[in-house]
């Protein structure tokens, strides 16, 4: 999972880019970088760390252009290295494409060394590179019909923007798994990941790109296209559980709305009788007011949160994890001593934040701690763009409820059903990528 943004405008877009990746972080924060066309050359500029300390007004002064895309990263299986860092770059027949992306390919590998075996030589271990490299190939001239062709060779999860000699280009997987939005603020087009990205610098979202379109914007305009598949939109569900930010609306849902409903659901489906409704923040926050809001329970601030602090799940290392869950959330002991408290969180994923948690609150003085979740178990690994590729990692694969609640140390745990996650989106389920908490995946993880 990372974030990525095009722009298309009339004046210089750096500065632009530069704070529709800040609110785009969310979704990684390992790696950023931009590309820009100035008409003669495309520019860039890659840095690890967070977008905020990888630009100073000189830099993007330096960066001059009208036509820009940028992107934020999260590492996969490739791992965090400044060589994977995006945008990438290629050039074909005297031209220069450079493109960024968001998701992950179930059949990288294959592809990979069917390309090393024709002679490629790979400069990254990004499955993005091997997009790049499959439109350098097909591109003669016109990049939506190699765009086509590429897709037809490429299997898993992307969202991908691209500049093509004078052109932002966009096109998401025929699945739809990860989000990609249009927007515009007067003459300038604007497409992310996000619609906050579009918002936060003057913009209005009009649309969701669809699963398996293709946008190329230039100065004559916007021009839509369809790669022909017979796959069905699969958004990820865990988009609107967790990643996705508060204010995210996303193929018609809002993230907000989507949490807050879960939380009202939760207590429909799991009530509990406890003097204190405590979210985990952020992402808990809206689903724990849905959750007091419905039970009439006060609802508090039971665990401040270090706003400087990066989101603990993303982190690329359980280490890394374990030492951020301890500088990021810290235990308000005047709030939650002597009462029995009801924690809500997103997700339990590999077990390890919510027993910290638990511990931590119960030092602080708790009489009784209870986990709600506000999604299914998930029991399987994401072939898609998230951090999961071994099922040894997570706790509900190997572990029944009851044994996760011990693991942990509530007093009480439960989970919202599948149902209740489908009448909070107010779709059915089968809109959805479940495949986390089935094993049911669009596309098969083992495609060669």
């Amino acid at each position: 999972m990372c974030g990525v943004i095009g722009i298309y405008s009339k004046s210089n877009v750096a500065t632009s880019l530069f704070y529709g990746m800040n609110s785009l972080q969310h979704r990684g924060q390992e790696a950023t970088g931009m590309a820009i066309d100035n008409g003669e050359e495309i520019l860039r500029k890659r840095a690890m760390g967070l977008v905020i300390d990888a630009y100073t007004e000189e830099s993007l002064r330096e960066l001059a252009g009208n036509i820009g895309i940028g992107h934020v990263r999260y590492s996969t299986a490739e791992g965090s290295h400044d060589y994977n860092i995006q945008p990438i770059m290629g050039f074909v027949g005297g031209e220069t494409i450079a493109i960024a992306n968001d998701g992950n390919l179930v059949n990288y590998q294959v592809l990979r060394e069917r390309l090393e075996e024709e002679g490629m030589m790979f400069q990254t271990t990004n499955d993005t590179e091997v997009i790049l490299y499959l439109i350098t190939r097909y591109y003669d001239g016109d990049i939506v019909a190699a765009i086509k062709k590429t897709m037809k060779v490429i299997k898993g999860a992307y969202s991908v923007t691209a500049l093509v000699k004078g052109k932002v280009v966009a096109f998401r997987d025929p699945n739809g798994f990860r989000p990609l939005v249009l927007g515009r603020d007067e003459d300038d087009v604007i497409v992310a990941s996000e619609n906050a990205a579009i918002e936060i610098i003057g913009g209005q979202m009009t649309r969701d790109i669809g699963a398996g379109e293709i946008l190329v914007i230039d100065e004559t305009g916007i021009h839509s296209d369809h790669f022909e598949s017979e796959d069905t939109p699969k958004n990820c569900i865990f988009e609107y559980v967790y990643f996705a930010r508060n204010d995210a609306t996303l193929d018609d849902i809002n993230a907000y709305t989507f949490r807050r409903r879960c939380g009202e659901i939760l207590w429909e489906e799991a009530p509990c009788d406890v003097d204190l409704v405590v979210p985990v923040p952020d992402s808990g926050i809206p689903s724990a007011i849905g959750y007091a809001q419905a039970a009439k329970i006060p609802y508090g601030e039971g665990l401040v949160k270090n706003r400087y602090m990066g989101r603990t799940f993303i982190k690329p290392t359980q280490k890394e994890r374990d030492m951020a869950v301890k500088l990021k959330l810290n235990p308000l002991g005047d709030v939650v001593k002597g009462k029995s408290i009801v924690l809500l969180d997103d997700s339990i994923v590999r077990g390890t934040t919510s027993r910290n948690l638990i511990h931590r609150l119960r030092e602080a003085g708790a009489k009784e701690v209870h986990m709600r979740i506000t999604s299914p178990p998930v029991k399987y690994s994401c072939y898609y763009g998230i951090d999961t590729p071994n099922r040894k990692h997570l706790i509900a694969a190997n572990q029944s409820i009851k044994e996760i609640e011990e693991n942990i140390g509530a007093d009480s745990l439960a989970f919202i059903s599948m149902d209740g996650l489908a009448r909070a989106g107010k779709k059915s389920i089968d809109n959805y990528c479940i495949a986390c908490f089935n094993g049911d995946y669009p596309v098969d993880p083992t495609v060669i």
